[in-house]
């Protein structure tokens, strides 16, 4: 007979008790911030409701923050935190309005939500971390880099009060010095690690038998590989010759670290060497003829021409180069003709046969942990199968269509070659339509690997091994949640599959063993304690109280995620972030920033929207400026003496002044010091330029001018100072515009004809209706 653990806060009967999590949950409680590492299916949600429980009885009115990478996962947490507990709980996502959001922050005492959306309201100052008493980083793998959980976690240890982290996941990667990164920068002092061969966990764990399934590539695919083996060959080659490569015999990132190395001598030289640039190009080349022996060896013909299709789209040498090319083209025809005559990558056929021999059966016992789970065991089988590419999902799911399995397509929001994304609404309806036996199979891209609430799955079939350990595991995660699982990997004889599936295997074994390493352990608990220390001197610190006001710096929406506007927050700047027509920052009526990285900067060069970008900012704004970020420039496709001649042309043409940082954070310091000096240290109302319509009344004058042609902001409030009204700037004739600071003779001629021309009403009505 079941038992089931008795709590103030738990709801009766909900959760069964099981040892190990109780264990887990007190280990937590007892040593601090911890991060708790376990195969999918565990319960590790369950652990995190145990301590909630614990931190929300005992600290009085705190709150929990639950925070997980996506928003269906967030949802997810939420429900599962309100079937157990009887407190109030609530989520916050982007999908959420700004006014609702604080009003559940403040209701509730449980707030399961998404990291970017937090941050968005923290560096707002919606609300605060002070009184919250035990945040949860689920997936904390993905604490590392600018993700939103690394200042989520500083940002918490600074405020909060009652400090307690807890971090969840099945798969924190195999890089010692990742993990490390993961445990500094989420404040990690102790790791647990549970494995479905511990004794305490066995009775609850369903084993989940891998089968590898080989196949052999057919004559054809090996005929076309060979052609495009030698179109590789020939450039290696050529690029061993002149000095870049030692060997042939290198994969793809010796490739990459390559063109780095060479993109490194271009930027260091004022005058490069035409050779380098060729090298470039024909590196370039190498990339896109080793991603395509990948589709051939692993995918299929259909994948392999519509990425032949997209390469014959660029414009770039490289890619015209391989379209000239004897052997490559050779190649891409032999794949045409395969393709018209049904020849396919035995994958195909192979997958196509599990399922049909797979649909129809299901077996097993399902155990039971709480009443969330206890649904009745369809008759036939859910399977899902996963496969790196979107152009391989759509050839799957075409042929099982054809076979009569019903199939549905499962893959990211993004869109991608003309094919729009799936949005949340309609994820969420697929899985539901998959739940309740509406399709046979899942066929779904790396999107639900993680967090993704797929009950019941007996079988994943995986159509290509990847390389990642971490992905290896969320995959193979999907089953055995509920009975045995079973996970069938495709693996084409002599292929790149058999690397990445030993590479995937090595990495996993090499991440248990750091994980259970008691030296390993130790070293990463002592960085991360002696880091948590040095953020509670910086917090018990008392900031100097300026009698005046911090500066305030607008930051536009589309910077929300980058590492700047955190440092702004952490430099006594009052950050409020707006939709900006133009700009990133403004700092005054004058003065707006543009910021540029080193790579979006020559991004903007390629893609021309840099020189329309300074035009909107030299005419909305008197003192524009540019930040260029980053000391790698010259670090690009295009030649140096381009770069430069952009930025000449910039400062002379367009009078923007050029500021260069070195990385983010010099970015905010500089961008704080513009605002001090603009500010004078006190706060001012700076009117910032937004698609938004105004309210207020010098606001909706200020618009009224600005719609006329060539008039920003400043030069709007100019034109009214000195007529005193919008009547009299629209009754003004050229001559008396043109005495205005800025309005020089076109610009008045344009206003003319625009206030004085006969509104064509008839003519454009027309004109619309014959175009609709």
């Amino acid at each position: 007979m079941a038992s089931y653990i008795s709590h103030p806060l738990i709801k009766k009967n909900s959760i069964e008790s099981r040892l190990y999590q109780q264990v887990l949950a007190g280990d937590v409680l007892k040593k601090g911030n911890t991060m708790v590492v376990a195969p999918t299916a565990l319960g590790k949600t369950i652990v995190a409701i145990l301590v909630a429980a614990d931190r929300l009885q005992k600290v009085k009115n705190s709150k929990v923050l639950i925070l997980a990478p996506s928003k269906p996962l967030a949802i997810q947490h939420e429900d599962s935190f309100k079937e157990f507990l009887t407190l109030p709980c609530s989520s916050i996502t982007g999908a959420i309005k700004t006014d609702e959001r604080v009003k559940r922050w403040e209701e509730s005492r449980i707030i399961s939500a998404t990291p970017q959306t937090v941050e968005s309201d923290l560096l707002n100052g919606r609300y605060d971390l002070s009184n919250v008493s035990l945040i949860v980083f689920d997936e904390c793998h993905h604490g590392v880099g600018a993700y939103s959980y690394v200042y989520l976690a500083s940002r918490y240890v600074q405020e909060s009060n009652y400090n307690l982290i807890l971090g969840l996941t099945a798969s924190p990667g195999s890089d010692k010095s990742k993990i490390k990164e993961v445990c500094e920068n989420l404040y990690i002092q102790n790791i647990v690690v549970k494995t479905e061969q511990d004794s305490d966990v066995r009775p609850y764990f369903n084993p989940v038998e891998i089968d590898w399934v080989r196949v052999k590539m057919s004559s054809e695919l090996e005929k076309i590989k060979k052609y495009i083996d030698k179109a590789l060959k020939v450039r290696l080659k050529a690029l061993k010759n002149m000095g870049v490569i030692r060997t042939v015999s290198v994969g793809k990132v010796d490739v990459l670290k390559a063109r780095g190395r060479i993109q490194g001598e271009i930027a260091r030289s004022v005058n490069p060497d035409k050779e380098l640039f060729q090298a470039i190009s024909i590196l370039s080349a190498v990339i896109n003829i080793q991603h395509s022996q990948e589709l051939i060896e692993t995918q299929g013909i259909q994948t392999f021409n519509k990425y032949i299709g997209r390469l014959r789209k660029k414009k770039t040498k490289a890619a015209k180069s391989l379209m000239w090319d004897d052997n490559f083209g050779r190649a891409v025809k032999m794949a045409r003709e395969a393709e018209k005559h049904g020849w396919e990558h035995p994958k195909l056929k192979e997958v196509t046969n599990i399922l049909k021999k797979e649909l129809g059966t299901g077996d097993g016992q399902t155990k039971l942990q709480s009443s969330r789970f206890k649904e009745k065991d369809e008759k036939s089988s859910k399977i899902i199968v996963f496969t790196q590419y979107r152009d391989t999902l759509e050839m799957i799911h075409q042929k099982l269509e054809k076979e009569g399995i019903k199939s549905a397509k499962f893959f990211g929001q993004a869109a991608k070659d003309g094919e729009k994304g799936l949005t949340q609404k309609e994820q969420k309806a697929i899985i539901k339509s998959f739940r309740m036996g509406e399709y046979d199979v899942l066929l779904s891209t790396s999107v639900a690997e993680e967090g993704i609430d797929i009950p019941a799955v007996d079988l994943v079939i995986l159509y290509e091994p990847v390389p990642s350990e971490v992905r290896m595991i969320q995959r193979r995660g999907r089953t055995g949640r509920k009975r045995t699982g079973r996970v069938k990997v495709l693996i084409t004889n002599g292929t790149r599959d058999e690397a990445y599936y030993w590479a995937s295997v090595r990495k996993e074994e090499h991440m248990k063993y750091q994980l259970i390493d008691p030296k390993v352990l130790e070293e990463l608990n002592a960085s991360a304690v002696e880091r948590m220390e040095n953020q509670k001197k910086i917090k018990v610190i008392d900031r100097p109280k300026n009698e005046k006001s911090n500066p305030v710096v607008f930051a536009d929406s589309r910077e929300g995620n980058s590492k700047v506007i955190r440092h702004l927050s952490e430099m006594e700047i009052d950050v409020q972030i707006r939709s900006m027509a133009v700009g990133d920052y403004q700092v005054s009526d004058e003065v707006v920033i543009e910021r540029k990285t080193a790579k979006d900067f020559v991004d903007s060069i390629i893609d021309k929207r840099l020189f329309k970008q300074a035009r909107e900012l030299s005419e909305e704004f008197k003192r524009p400026l540019l930040i260029l970020e980053g000391d790698d420039i010259y670090n690009g496709m295009i030649h140096p003496n381009a770069v430069r001649g952009t930025i000449a042309a910039i400062a002379i043409d367009f009078g923007i002044s050029i500021i260069p940082t070195r990385n983010s954070e010099d970015t905010a310091a500089m961008i704080k010091r513009i605002a001090v000096r603009e500010q004078s240290g006190e706060r001012v109302n700076i009117q910032i330029r937004t698609d938004k319509k105004p309210t207020s009344l010098w606001e909706q004058q200020l618009f009224i001018i600005e719609s006329l042609p060539n008039i920003g902001p400043v030069n709007a409030k100019n034109l009214l100072k000195h007529f005193g009204s919008v009547e009299k700037v629209i009754s003004a004739s050229e001559e008396e515009l043109q005495e205005v600071e800025g309005i020089g003779k076109k610009t008045a001629k344009n206003i003319r004809k625009v206030v004085e021309s006969k509104y064509l009403y008839f003519e454009n009505e027309i004109k619309e209706k014959k175009l609709l």
